[in-house]
């Protein structure tokens, strides 16, 4: 007699290739405490329908505690016949209390097993990266309202555009990292509900209560159909959507600080523990933990279209190929707990460079401010924008600055020009001038400031 627990209809031997091929319990064996929770549950919720005594009930409640004391452990043992988490558990879980192990998979399939499986674990991992993530944001607000004074340049194209607060590019990175908090609350919700309960795809034949069992796992509700709720990993391809983007965010936050940490920039300098040097070359100091944030966007973008294309054209309902879920999201929750973790330490102890950000900032940068200068005296900004193009033309010409051209220079090019131009070239008093709400100006970066802080301390 077979000893699987789908062999009954099988008398012939598996290859022992296909035992392999279709053996899930190398990577899903880090559900086991996610597995045994349920399983303690559904125990439970047999014994409110009768369908379990009360002493057998609470023998498979103990037993399963048994077996999560031993993998808390490192005690349990793994059996050549344990082909997934499922199978593992309750042939352990019969070997220490017997037949009544077997009641367990009453109305139950491993098919609304492992779905709630995951549930369970993505629910806690999520509520973990949630604080990580949390808590790079900690360290970008804290260090923008500290820095407060620091100018730099800020680019488009790579190229330098117009001075900034060092602040308000860390604020930038924030704010985006509050998108990805956001869309990770809203994405929990749809994780937090139940498919246990389901069976196979039918539903369950026994009068398992299954509102009172999805709040015994803290679930905030079932899911609706049965059919659907086997199948249904919508919610793991919304994670790694989230962690793909989540990577993109910091992989573009890596890329800003490789370049400024060259010596071509020199802005910041990144702490020792986060870089390594050159087996050849003695004097380098390359920013490793920077790009490896890069690289593994990479890795996670392609765990998401892995499992999207595993998804897309599976028939109704539970089919094997959803077995190829959990290695794409398990690589990606880990990948990301590293990687936020990793992030925040480069963040918070990177050393800034005030004067090398103060000696890039250049008057060619204030050409924008010289055409509002006359848009402020009633010229178009459309003509203000050619006047201001010509006049940087015209020192490139001369071989010199912008700030270097006299008020007759200017004069030249439009009369509104007064001797009160020369206000323009103040680096401080352009990043003053961005006062609406969003700018670099001192006030709208500490407004941003304690728009952060307020909403992490709601958090």
């Amino acid at each position: 007699m077979s000893t699987k627990l789908w062999g009954g209809r099988f008398t012939g031997p598996t290859d022992p290739l296909m035992e392999a091929f279709d053996a899930s319990i190398g990577f899903d064996r880090r559900l086991w405490r996610a597995d045994i929770a349920g399983s303690q549950a559904y125990a439970r919720a047999l014994g409110a329908a009768g369908l379990l005594t009360e002493a057998e009930a609470g023998e498979i409640v103990d037993g399963l505690a048994r077996v999560a004391a031993e993998w808390e452990a490192g005690a349990f043992r793994i059996q050549p016949g344990d082909e997934d988490i499922h199978t593992a558990n309750e042939r352990r879980l019969t070997e220490l209390i017997g037949a009544a192990a077997g009641k367990l998979h009453t109305g139950r399939s491993r098919n609304d097993q492992i779905a709630t499986d995951v549930r369970l674990w993505l629910r806690d991992e999520i509520d973990r990266l949630a604080q990580y993530l949390r808590q790079l944001m900690g360290v970008a607000v804290e260090r923008a309202a500290h820095e407060i004074d620091l100018l730099m340049p800020g680019y488009t194209h790579t190229q330098p555009a117009q001075p900034v607060r060092w602040s308000h590019w860390l604020m930038s990175h924030a704010w985006m990292w509050q998108r990805d908090a956001l869309r990770l609350d809203d994405l929990r919700r749809r994780v937090n509900l139940m498919p246990l309960g389901n069976g196979a795809l039918a539903g369950n034949p026994f009068p398992i209560d299954r509102a009172a069992l999805a709040r015994d796992l803290g679930f905030d509700g079932h899911t609706p159909n049965s059919m659907d709720g086997v199948s249904d990993r919508d919610f793991v391809a919304e994670f790694l959507f989230w962690a793909a983007l989540m990577m993109v965010h910091l992989s573009r936050l890596a890329e800003d600080l490789i370049l400024y940490s060259t010596q071509e920039f020199g802005y910041v300098t990144l702490a020792d523990a986060y870089s390594t040097g050159s087996s050849l070359m003695p004097q380098k100091k390359n920013p490793d933990a920077l790009e490896l944030l890069r690289g593994k966007s990479g890795r996670v973008i392609g765990d998401m279209t892995g499992l999207l294309v595993t998804l897309k054209g599976l028939p109704s309902t539970y089919n094997k190929d959803i077995q190829e879920d959990k290695e794409p999201l398990f690589d990606a929750a880990d990948t990301l707990s590293g990687a936020l973790q990793i992030a925040a330490g480069v963040l918070s102890t990177l050393q800034t460079k005030p004067e090398a950000m103060r000696a890039r900032l250049v008057s060619e940068m204030l050409a924008t401010d010289l055409a509002e200068y006359l848009v402020r005296r009633g010229v178009p900004f459309r003509e203000t924008h050619h006047i201001a193009g010509a006049a940087v033309r015209l020192a490139e010409t001369r071989g010199v600055n912008l700030a270097e051209l006299g008020l007759d220079d200017l004069r030249t090019l439009h009369p509104a020009f007064e001797a009160d131009v020369s206000r323009v070239w103040g680096f401080e008093e352009s990043v003053e001038r961005r006062d609406a709400a969003g700018g670099t100006s001192r006030r709208s970066v500490e407004a941003q400031i304690a728009q952060l802080r307020a909403w992490l301390e709601l958090g």
